[in-house]
């Protein structure tokens, strides 16, 4: 990290600022926008310096899905449990709707359908949306231009995920007993080729 004994640089500084008084997440385009017109390599730099500089700290600089802010470390979330208690606890539908998106998104409601078997209620899509964890991607081009779905980055805030590359794969989730209750949507999900759902509207 730039500066003397190791202490954040200008540019550093004002990077640290600028996301510690950020009600939301932001991207490296946004960053330097906001700090001028900066170049994205030079903020980049900036945030990988910080990143290094907070990895030992109580709280974390990260990035999830191209977006960056800091986080308490996951060793110390405990301390803060209690200020979470209203945590989301989603029905057996909403998980397997919410494993079905993040596996295949963008995907439409028949497509979540064929996957599951039975039919998805409007109401479960709602819950998920509320909670900030899916949002509509706009509409396939078949007949009838079904309204698509895909994850948003709170997603990804929320599991710990950088992008949905770091989605576990199913020998991940049986090894870790996190199937129940979503191992038969799950399993299924992994087999669905998106294209049979498609023939099907």
């Amino acid at each position: 990290m730039s500066g003397d004994q190791g202490q954040p640089g200008t540019l550093e500084r004002a990077v640290e600022t600028t996301l510690f008084a950020s009600d939301e997440p932001m991207t490296i385009d946004a960053l330097a926008a906001h700090l001028g017109g900066l170049a994205p390599g030079d903020v980049r730099d900036a945030l990988t310096a910080l990143a290094a500089h907070y990895a030992e700290r109580g709280v974390q600089l990260v990035e999830r899905g191209g977006r960056w802010h800091f986080e308490t470390a996951p060793d110390l979330a405990h301390l803060l449990r209690r200020e979470k208690e209203q945590v989301r606890r989603l029905s057996r539908a909403a998980t397997e709707v919410l494993a079905i998106i993040a596996y295949h998104e963008p995907v439409s409601r028949a497509e979540i359908e064929s996957i599951r078997g039975v039919q998805t209620s409007a109401g479960t899509l709602d819950v998920l949306m509320e909670a900030g964890w899916i949002k509509l991607a706009g509409r396939r081009e078949v007949p009838g231009r079904p309204v698509i779905y895909a994850t948003t980055p709170a997603f990804l805030d929320h599991f710990g995920l950088a992008s949905r590359r770091d989605l576990p794969g199913i020998d991940e989730l049986r090894a870790a007993g996190l199937l129940d209750p979503v191992d038969e949507a799950m399993e299924a999900s992994m087999r669905f080729d998106p294209d049979d759902a498609e023939d099907s509207e």
